[in-house]
């Protein structure tokens, strides 16, 4: 991985952090992945969401919170073994 590459990644892992952290709040945890999974679905743009994807089969979700991880693998559900 490049230096580039690593920082994109980076980027993108404090993101989904981000917004696991505002879906935290919520007192159902299927609820909360639900909505975090949603909201990368709906607002990150297709080649941010194929490279977040990525970084969890590659990496193991590592650096992403469980919340986001939880969310990100139900992205990956959705999406089938193309993604």
């Amino acid at each position: 991985m490049t230096m580039q590459q690593h920082d994109a990644a980076a980027a993108l892992v404090k993101m989904a952090n981000d917004i696991a952290d505002y879906f935290r709040s919520e007192p159902q945890r299927e609820l909360a992945v639900e909505g975090i999974a949603n909201h990368i679905a709906r607002y990150w743009e297709p080649r941010m969401r194929k490279k977040i994807l990525a970084y969890q089969a590659e990496h193991g979700g590592e650096g992403l919170n469980e919340l986001a991880r939880a969310a990100i693998a139900r992205l990956a559900q959705r999406q089938g073994p193309s993604a």
